[in-house]
């Protein structure tokens, strides 16, 4: 991409786009018309930015968020699994619904934590190895979100427990993994129990 996120905003300061009636996105901080393909580079420079509708205001940020995912997987770019996307459609409209953004927010940002560690270990392994190792990384996460859901969730979380798991290596999670998840709990616990006053 070239430099459609610049300039750089300040601190805090987000790029604000405009989307007009024809679908053509505006950068008011470079003031020059922009594609999606420019959005999606500005997502992995880490530019933040906004996308309000021309005509309406409204914010629409999410949207085209989704129309950029949209686009890389029509180009074959399959990141996300057949079956996670049938899942992730079953939770809208049920009462889950509010809990699961936290949560694929905090295995997300786990995974980004983790990411120049992982890399750096594929590296010097073979693929089938590297394989082995990515597996165990995501069931050590499971396992610490698990532990910390049992601790800060206002009900018993329902499902089956997996039979005979070999055992994984055990490693203690550091003070602000656990203080980050803490955090992340207590606010899915308000909103569970805003949904529940509602109702």
């Amino acid at each position: 991409m070239t430099d459609q996120g610049q300039p750089r905003k300040g601190a805090g300061e987000k790029v604000v786009i405009q989307k007009y009636a024809n679908r053509r996105l505006y950068n008011k901080a470079t003031s020059t018309y922009i594609t999606l393909d420019d959005l999606a580079g500005m997502v992995r420079e880490g530019v933040d930015f906004v996308v309000y509708d021309a005509k309406t205001g409204e914010d629409i940020t999410r949207k085209v968020l989704t129309q950029i995912i949209f686009e890389e997987e029509s180009r074959g770019q399959n990141l996300l699994p057949i079956q996670f996307l049938r899942q992730l459609i079953r939770f809208y409209g049920d009462q889950m619904q509010a809990f699961l953004p936290s949560y694929l927010e905090l295995s997300l940002d786990s995974f980004i934590r983790q990411q120049e560690r992982l890399r750096t270990q594929f590296s010097a392994l073979t693929p089938a190895t590297g394989v082995g190792m990515y597996d165990e990384q995501i069931r050590q996460n499971m396992a610490l979100f698990d532990r910390a859901m049992k601790m800060f969730s206002p009900f018993p979380l329902t499902g089956t427990e997996p039979e005979a798991a070999p055992a994984a290596p055990k490693t203690e999670p550091s003070k602000d993994d656990l203080t980050a998840l803490r955090d992340q709990m207590a606010a899915m616990q308000a909103q569970l129990e805003a949904l529940a006053k509602k109702k």
